[in-house]
This record gives structure tokens, C-alpha cells and sequence, in this order.
């Protein structure tokens, strides 16, 4: 029973290792790499605190090299499925009414194990299984994921402190109780920490979750487990399957105590799954959260002011960091002309110097796309651009899967702005550039605002204060997170809370506050101190 006002400690953003030669760091995820790459692990669901394996195996291979097994999970059915949300539900009474310092403490120390001694194994998954150097890696599995448990920490301590002034003579309180029923977490393969955080954050706030991670991200997803078990997760908090979507949809979104979906992942899913709840909504015991963050077509606009080598930089990390498979990514480009062939000179230069290949060899600043679907698509995209009158493909445009899915960081040079890569979503690394007339400014941001079905991020160069003010009006509703002289990638958890409206999701902003309210159904208590003793008003009295 809680006795005391209690305070969390003051979050602050984890340092990003170097991994520089010579580090200690470098040293010992070099080593962790080596040791997962010598072993094939036998990774099963976690059901109930239970690991259960079916025998029916999928194998896990390094998109950079898909010859080689990590080894394999264990994927379910419809039973585990059920399994999962029984599991979740025996388990929510206990897990709500645990005192809330309780369930931080659990997170608060899941974040220490991940910048300590987990730090170099979910790094090392998540440069094997994703394909991420050591630098993507690092940013992601280990610093925005323990910025993720410490900073909703303190957000939940926020949440709960906000309560209603109160009258003479009465008492008013909120309580933030959890949702009515399980929740169901559905992460992506691109950020280990999207993965975690998804589960972590509706369980924080006192709910209970099955989780679905993709299948490309299992592996590191189990790390994850591991270091929530080693931290005092209770069994049955958070429920790790691994089942086909339709198969898992079938069970959770006709099961009447469905109480919400934490969803990343792709636009067309995202919208198919919110049909489906709608189509159901009488099945359940109350209006489930709908929370998602989907697609991006993101841009950068650059001003006829900007600094071209500035620009360049911009789209060469915004575009081809983690070959272009961020949400966030640069793929559309508006250059006005009289900065374009000095962009175009820098960036020449740039690609020239990046290496691509394995994320084992640090040296190596593009490494493979996921997978061969993904590769497929890729590749179709540039195929298609290379026959086409409308573009032409200026840098990269080579591709080669014979040993892992590796694709150039490819540029593309439209005449079209509405050309088909300026549109589509390709979530790999092309970027595609439109050169207009710098007195057309104003146009071609309407052009940006106009263009895409999607609101995820955005960027704007320029030295010209009256351009960005302009840039910053005409492009509010066109992305959730907007980069003033910067590329449109690398939020940061409590400064830049993320998250995109449009086709891009609900905007409920992860790395904030606000994404944590969406877990909890808020009850207003009042409390008279000395109640009335008749039902008649002064004003009844005679004079």
C-alpha cells in the first residue's frame, strides 16, 4: 500500500555511444555480434509467463545475409492466440491494482539492464536481424528505447498529478483507471524500439497486453522479453505471440473484451483493421483506442537561401540512413534551381564515399533492406523509373540479392511532381528530387501540401526567415513533425514527441504524455464532506 508522495527521477535523454575505434564500447559489441552469430536460437512464445513452442518453425537469417541461420521461432495459431487474451485477462486484476511506483519501478529498471549489461545484445540483435550499423543500432535499441521507459515514467507521475480544483465543502479526484479489457499491440520490424514501447507503454499505465511483433524482428523482440522478465515483469503482463495478422485479428477483434489497438505498421493495414473494429463495435465492452502511426512520404523543401552543402547532408542521412526504411525518411526532394547543381555536386561526392555491405564491417554506412519482398519492391520501383521518360535516375540505381537484399542508395531526378516515387510510399533508400523555379516558392510548397495522402514529417531549408515562417504556415497540416534546417528523421523521445495525422495515423505522439492518456479511462470522484440534510434551497424559503 502506498504511503508517501512519491517522485520519479528526473528522466534525461541516454548518451549515444560513439563506437568510435579504439571504444570500449565497439570492443564489446563486436564481440556480442560474433557470439549471436555462432549460436541458433530456439526462440518460443511467451504465454502466461510460459514459453510455449509448436514445433512449426520459421528461420531467422541477417537481411545482409540470408544464407546464414540465427535460428528459429516457434509460430502459433488461433489457440495461442486465445491462450494469450485469457493469459492477459487472469493477469489484469493483480497487475491494475499494483501500486503505480510498482509497475515504473519495473520499467525504470528495465531501462537500466538496457544501458547496461543488455546494452551490446540488443544492439548486436538488432544489427543481425534488422540489418542496422552499429550507429542506427545504437540510437534505436538501446537510447530511444530507454528514453521510451524512463520518460513514460515520468509522464504516467504528470498524468496522475493532474487533478480538479475543488469546491468548499467537496472533494474532487481523478483516477486514471486502465481500459476495461486487454489491449493489443501490433509492432514493425524497423525499430526495436517501436517494439517494445508499444507493449511497455499501454502496461505502464496498468493494462494488459498481447503483443504481435513482426516476424522480421522476432529476434530481437525476444531480447526484449528477456530483459522485461529480468526486470520483474509479472507473468501474463505482456503476451508475446507469433501469428499470421488475419489469423490474430480474427480472435482479438471479435473477442468482446478488446479494449484497444496499438498499432505501427502500414497505412492499408492499419485502415483494414480499423473496418474491422468498426464492423464489430457492438461485440464490445466499451469503444476500444484506435492508436496508430503508419505511412510517410516524407519531404524536404528547400528555399533558394539554403546552404546547398547543408541540404545535401539533409537528404544524404534523411534519405539513406537505415536504407530509407524509417517512417520518417526523406523520399521526395523540392530543390530550387539555382542551389540544385551544387546539391547535386555534394551529394555526387557523398555517394561515392558510402560503403555498403555488411553492418559487421563498421565501416559500412548502408547495409540491406529486410527482406526479399521488401527488396522485390525496391527493385521494381527503380526498374520502372529506368524506363521512363519522366525520370531519370541520377546516383545509384543498382541492386544485388545474391548474398544479402542490398540496393544502392538510388537518386532520382523527376520531371513530373507527381511522379510516381514523389507519390507512392517505397520504404527503401530512393530518393526522388523535383527542381523548380525559385520564384515559385510559395507554389511549390502547395505542391508539397498537395502531393501525398500522407502527414508524417517534413523539412525546410532556408536562411530566409519570412521563407520558413511561410514554409511553417502552409505546411502545418502536411506533417506531425516538421525540421526546420534539418533532415525529417531522429526524433527525440520528450523533445520532439512523434507522429503524423493524414494517412500517417492518429497523431497520438509517442515519446510524450499524450500517447500514455489514451491507455487509461479517466473516472471523476466527488466526495461532499458534509452532505445536506434536506432537499430545499434558500430560494424556496418565504420572505
Amino acid at each position: 500500500m502506498s504511503k508517501g508522495n512519491y517522485y520519479i527521477p528526473e528522466p534525461s535523454n541516454e548518451p549515444v555511444l560513439t563506437y568510435a575505434p579504439g571504444t570500449p564500447e565497439r570492443e564489446e559489441l563486436k564481440k556480442a555480434v560474433k557470439l549471436a552469430r555462432k549460436e541458433e536460437r530456439d526462440i518460443p512464445m511467451y504465454i502466461g509467463g510460459k514459453e510455449v513452442r509448436t514445433g512449426n518453425k520459421i528461420k531467422m537469417s541477417p537481411p545482409y545475409d540470408h544464407k546464414h541461420v540465427l535460428g528459429h521461432f516457434h509460430e502459433g495459431d488461433a489457440s495461442h492466440v486465445e491462450a494469450a487474451i485469457k493469459a492477459a485477462l487472469d493477469a489484469k486484476e493483480a497487475w491494475e491494482n499494483l501500486a503505480w511506483e510498482q509497475r515504473a519501478s519495473i520499467f525504470l529498471k528495465a531501462a537500466d539492464l538496457l544501458a547496461g549489461p543488455y546494452r551490446a545484445k540488443i544492439n548486436a540483435a538488432t544489427m543481425l536481424a534488422q540489418s542496422k550499423n552499429a550507429y542506427q543500432a545504437e540510437i534505436d535499441a538501446a537510447c530511444e528505447f530507454i528514453d521510451f521507459l524512463r520518460f513514460n515514467a515520468a509522464f504516467m507521475q504528470e498524468i496522475y498529478m493532474d487533478q480538479p480544483e475543488s469546491s468548499p465543502g467537496i472533494w474532487n479526484r481523478l483516477e486514471y483507471r486502465p481500459l476495461e479489457g486487454f489491449v493489443f499491440a501490433i509492432t514493425p520490424f524497423n525499430f526495436t524500439a517501436i517494439a517494445g514501447n508499444l507493449p511497455a507503454s499501454a502496461a505502464l499505465m496498468g493494462n494488459t497486453v498481447v503483443w504481435k511483433p513482426n516476424y522480421s524482428q522476432v529476434y530481437s523482440a525476444q531480447v526484449i522479453m528477456e530483459v522485461f522478465k529480468e526486470a520483474g515483469l509479472p507473468d501474463g503482463v505482456i503476451n508475446m505471440i507469433y501469428v499470421d495478422g488475419p489469423v490474430a485479428g480474427d480472435v482479438v477483434f471479435n473477442h468482446p473484451d478488446f479494449a484497444g489497438l496499438h498499432f505501427t505498421g502500414s497505412t492499408a493495414v492499419f485502415k483494414h483493421l480499423w473496418k474491422t473494429i468498426g464492423q464489430n463495435i457492438d461485440k464490445y465492452r466499451s469503444y476500444p483506442r484506435v492508436v496508430g502511426e503508419t505511412g510517410g512520404k516524407d519531404f524536404v523543401i528547400a528555399h533558394k537561401s539554403a546552404d546547398p552543402q547543408e541540404v545535401a547532408a539533409g537528404l544524404i542521412r534523411g534519405a539513406f540512413e537505415f536504407q530509407g526504411q524509417k517512417c520518417s525518411a526523406a523520399s521526395r526532394a523540392y530543390i530550387p534551381s539555382n542551389i540544385w547543381e551544387a546539391v547535386k555536386k555534394q551529394m555526387a561526392a557523398d555517394l561515392k564515399e558510402i560503403s555498403m555491405g555488411s553492418p559487421e564491417d563498421f565501416s559500412n554506412f548502408v547495409n540491406a533492406v529486410i527482406d526479399k519482398k521488401s527488396f522485390d519492391k525496391i527493385a521494381g520501383y527503380i526498374d520502372r523509373a529506368k524506363k521512363d521518360t519522366d525520370v531519370e535516375v541520377l546516383f545509384g540505381g543498382n541492386y544485388d540479392d545474391s548474398v544479402g537484399y542490398f540496393i544502392e542508395p538510388t537518386v532520382l531526378l523527376a520531371k513530373d511532381p507527381k511522379y510516381t516515387t514523389m507519390c507512392e510510399e517505397i520504404f527503401g533508400p530512393v530518393l526522388t528530387v523535383y527542381v523548380y523555379d525559385p520564384e515559385q516558392y510559395e507554389e511549390t510548397l502547395t505542391l508539397v501540401d498537395q502531393t501525398s495522402p500522407y502527414a508524417l514529417t517534413g523539412a525546410v531549408f532556408s536562411k530566409d526567415r519570412y521563407a520558413i515562417e511561410l514554409a511553417t504556415k502552409k505546411l502545418r497540416n502536411a506533417a506531425g513533425n516538421f525540421y526546420i534546417n534539418d533532415k525529417p528523421t531522429g526524433a527525440v523521445v520528450g523533445q520532439q514527441p512523434f507522429g503524423g495525422a493524414r494517412g500517417s495515423g492518429t497523431n497520438d505522439k509517442a515519446g510524450a504524455g499524450i500517447n500514455l492518456l489514451r491507455w487509461v479511462s479517466a473516472r471523476t470522484i466527488k466526495e461532499t464532506l458534509v452532505p445536506p440534510k434536506s432537499y430545499r434551497y434558500p430560494f424556496l424559503d418565504q420572505e
